[in-house]
């Protein structure tokens, strides 16, 4: 027994009409994963940005606890030392993970964490973590003008 086999360009009982195509092939458009893969409060749907971020400010936390004098003060990440505003010294031979801007006129104090040359130093989250905390207080004890371990006395610890 044989089945027959329409005509090309016409369809089979139950199947689309394909007329003026060639061969038949799988539409790929719109398959596969069609929203989120989680949640936004999961760590998943974190880019590495906001992540690094999260790091700066829990630091941050940590630290205005013990110094309120720090909640007139800016912290800022940015992705890496601009050269042209001053941020890289000349000729020092090595890239900043941090600096400190004094307050001028209305402007306040200022911290800034440079997000790449933090990341390329480091291999996990948690090291990330341990940098991230000690360029923040590098640059606390710089702008109070007190030494590291007085401001944060875990500092240094591994």
């Amino acid at each position: 027994m044989s089945i027959p086999v329409p005509p090309h360009g016409q369809a089979r009982a139950g199947q689309p009409s394909r007329t003026g195509q060639g061969p038949r092939r799988r539409d790929r458009h719109g398959r596969g994963m069609r929203g989120p893969v989680a949640p936004p409060q999961v760590p998943l749907a974190v880019s590495r940005a906001e992540s690094f971020d999260d790091l700066v400010r829990e630091s941050i936390g940590r630290l205005e606890r013990r110094w309120p004098q720090l909640a007139g003060v800016e912290f800022a990440v940015q992705e890496v030392p601009r050269t042209d505003s001053g941020d890289l010294p000349e000729g020092a031979g090595y890239v900043p993970l941090g600096r400190v801007s004094e307050a001028r006129g209305d402007r306040p104090d200022r911290i800034v964490v440079y997000r790449r040359p933090v990341e390329i130093r480091t291999r996990g989250r948690e090291e990330r973590a341990l940098l991230v905390h000690e360029v923040v207080v590098e640059q606390v004890a710089e702008l109070l003008g007190l030494s590291p371990e007085s401001v944060d006395p875990r500092y240094g610890e591994d």
